[in-house]
């Protein structure tokens, strides 16, 4: 059995193609198409049904509005993913960055330390434990 997931695809998946055949059909409408345009738009109000059916199956699912930022943008909404991925990437490398800058400067601050004030840090690094 499919996930209702998987079940609101395939209904939207019917609903699309039933809304791309009747551009189709209303593009070059010629009157003995009639019945076969009440009948796809008989589909399309049942599809609508068979939709909003489906709508407590999935009301667990989240979708962040920046997905229909991207859809209502004429782009594909699995660029979403990718582009969410490349920016943590990029963030986590700054932050690495940054923890390898303080820890370079902590080394840095006890070599003088050391230097400067010997026995207190001596105490220091016997407080914490840093032998």
């Amino acid at each position: 059995m499919a996930s209702p997931l998987e079940s609101l695809e395939n209904q939207l998946e019917m609903f699309i193609e039933n809304v791309r055949q009747i551009r189709i059909i209303v593009s070059d409408f010629q009157p003995q198409g009639q019945s076969v345009l009440n009948q796809k738009i008989q589909s399309l109000i049942t599809g609508l049904q068979e939709v909003d059916k489906l709508k407590s199956q999935v009301q667990d699912v989240h979708v962040p509005l920046e997905v229909f930022d991207y859809i209502d943008q004429g782009r594909n909404p699995q660029l979403y993913t990718k582009d969410c991925i490349e920016k943590a990437l990029t963030k986590n490398e700054e932050v690495k960055g940054k923890i390898d800058s303080y820890k370079r400067f902590k080394a840095h601050l006890l070599v003088e330390l050391s230097r400067t004030f010997p026995n207190e840090l001596n105490k220091y690094r016997a407080i914490r434990g840093d032998e």
